[in-house]
């Protein structure tokens, strides 16, 4: 499933059957889950959650972003993405269950999702790193793609090495703690793609108290 891994440095980037190795781990792991069930998922999520497109200012513009996104958390937790304030939606029990699952998987205590829709192969995000301080010094990010088959690509912060590899209906790859201190990411547009895919990435949030 992720044998489609393309890396310039092999030295900093390579794949095999159960792992991808890069500084500050990025790796996949498999749910108890069915075709069936990741069908389900994505015709429901894409029905039940209220998406938005956000806007984001830059050199004095408003720029709107290529997709299509919904943020769910605890209460009392607040995100801010592009500067922008997240309206926080109560969760979905689909999403709470997956929450658990994935808790279990990986060992963690995720709080919080940010759901995001591209409808098509036009809606895109580009390099970034996720790095907001609600998010803490070396967050862990469990990232679950559902529907249309999407390239991943990612780069290190500090060298030439790059690399990417296919994201498919299912997938879900582990963020480790610092992905985002060496490594920027980003989904690419992809006009070929007709189809619509929901990436849902489970994040730990620190409330103002903790910062």
């Amino acid at each position: 499933m992720y044998d489609d891994v393309v890396a310039i440095n092999e030295t900093h980037a390579s794949a095999s059957e159960n792992s991808l190795s890069i500084d500050g781990l990025l790796k996949p792991l498999k749910l108890p889950f069915g075709r069936d069930m990741y069908d389900h998922l994505l015709s429901q999520l894409e029905q039940s959650i209220p998406w938005q497109q956000d806007s984001f200012v830059s050199f004095d513009r408003r720029f709107t972003i290529p997709r299509m996104q919904a943020w769910f958390a605890d209460d009392g937790l607040q995100y801010r993405y592009a500067d922008n304030l997240m309206h926080t939606q109560p969760w979905l029990p689909e999403l709470l269950q997956l929450r658990q699952i994935i808790n279990n998987a990986t060992q963690c205590e995720f709080n919080a999702v940010l759901a995001t829709l591209y409808r098509h192969g036009n809606d895109h995000v580009t390099w970034h790193s996720d790095d907001e301080r609600e998010l803490g010094y070396a967050p862990v990010i469990a990232s679950l793609s559902l529907g249309a088959t999407r390239c991943f690509q990612f780069r290190h912060k500090e060298n030439d090495t790059k690399g990417e590899i296919s994201l498919h209906h299912g997938d879900l790859i582990v963020m480790e703690p610092a992905f985002q201190h060496y490594w920027e990411h980003q989904v690419p547009p992809q006009p070929d793609v007709l189809e619509p895919r929901i990436n849902l990435t489970f994040r730990r949030v620190y409330s103002e108290a903790t910062y």
